[in-house]
């Protein structure tokens, strides 16, 4: 992948840096994370923003840290 230099606005890179410290991930790395929820939000309006970062986020997961999903009905009690 390549990169691309940009100007980006001191404030969002304040912002990008406490956000990306919180959730371990680079400056550079928050705000393309940024970048892909608000595009997924806009081509999906029908989606809150937190189900699309979290479905976002569970992507980048590992496929053997994942769990099969268990519909609450199917669950034994």
């Amino acid at each position: 992948m390549s990169t691309v230099s940009m100007r980006i606005d001191e404030d969002l890179v304040r912002a990008a840096r406490a956000a990306a410290k919180a959730e371990f991930r680079t400056v550079q790395g928050q705000v393309e994370f940024w970048a892909k929820v608000g595009r997924a939000a806009l081509d999906n309006p029908d989606l809150p923003a937190s189900f699309i970062a979290e479905s976002l986020m569970s992507k980048a997961e590992p496929r053997e840290d994942s769990m099969p999903f268990v519909p609450r009905s199917a669950a034994k009690v």
